[in-house]
């Protein structure tokens, strides 16, 4: 069987759905305070720690000099925030098909599963409560032992990192917490160029990009990767194979 001990999942794009409302979040909040970025931009940035994206838009726009650089970056962060939380407490949040199936498939073979994202601790806990995932995970939102009701092992936001994506730091959180050692019995998923550098940058046995999230093909096929995927399930035979 699979030398895969753990498996880490993306969140939004990846293993929950998003038809571009991370996104629509971020330009309400840029439109709000009056500056222009591209949606080309935007999207180069998804997956990111969510204030980086903001302090990088306004240090291209201002300077990290300028006497209103921080307040700018915390007023339109602040907007984001708003938005983003109004957003999946009114209209929630669903997986993609086949998501399930794939955790089932990792549980019944001992794989542990981590949810990582770009969101920060609050908004993640928003989507995983209407999800229902957060079911049996403790405080640190671990848990360890797979029960008959948990959907995942462990969350972990931004918030809980140093540096978040591109940076490997979740990744190897997630090592720490299951006490394993060598990269090459992970493998990652996600649907962003700053995912697949995060897995290149933790040294994992397998890369695979998710082609039916917020990216397509020619956007990820300049970042390292093993296997682009066209929907979850397939991730199934990926680890199967390795």
């Amino acid at each position: 069987m699979s030398k895969v001990k753990l498996a880490v999942f993306d969140m939004a794009g990846t293993t929950v759905q998003d038809h571009n409302e991370v996104e629509k979040c971020f330009f309400d909040a840029i439109k709000a305070t009056n500056i222009d970025v591209s949606s080309e931009k935007i999207n180069s940035m998804m997956g990111w720690s969510k204030i980086l994206v903001f302090e990088t838009i306004w240090k291209e726009a201002i300077g990290i000099d300028h006497p209103s650089y921080r307040d700018e970056v915390n007023k339109s962060y602040q907007l984001f925030c708003h938005t983003l939380e109004n957003h999946y407490e009114s209209v929630g949040a669903k997986p993609y098909d086949g998501v399930l199936d794939v955790f089932e498939f990792c549980r019944k073979h001992d794989i542990k599963i981590a949810l990582t994202t770009g969101f920060y601790r609050k908004v993640t806990d928003i989507i995983l409560q209407k999800l229902g995932w957060d079911k049996d995970l403790d405080k640190n939102y671990l848990c360890i032992d797979n029960t008959e009701s948990n959907s995942i092992n462990y969350s972990i936001s931004s918030s809980d990192v140093t540096h978040g994506r591109p940076a490997p730091d979740m990744i190897k959180l997630a090592m720490q917490k299951f006490n394993i050692s060598d990269s090459k019995s992970v493998i990652n998923l996600g649907d962003t160029p700053s995912d697949l550098q995060s897995a290149h940058r933790a040294n994992v046995l397998y890369s695979v990009g998710s082609l039916y999230g917020t990216h397509k093909e020619n956007e990820l096929m300049a970042y390292p990767h093993d296997q682009f995927i066209k929907e979850p399930k397939a991730y199934i035979d990926i680890i199967k194979q390795l």
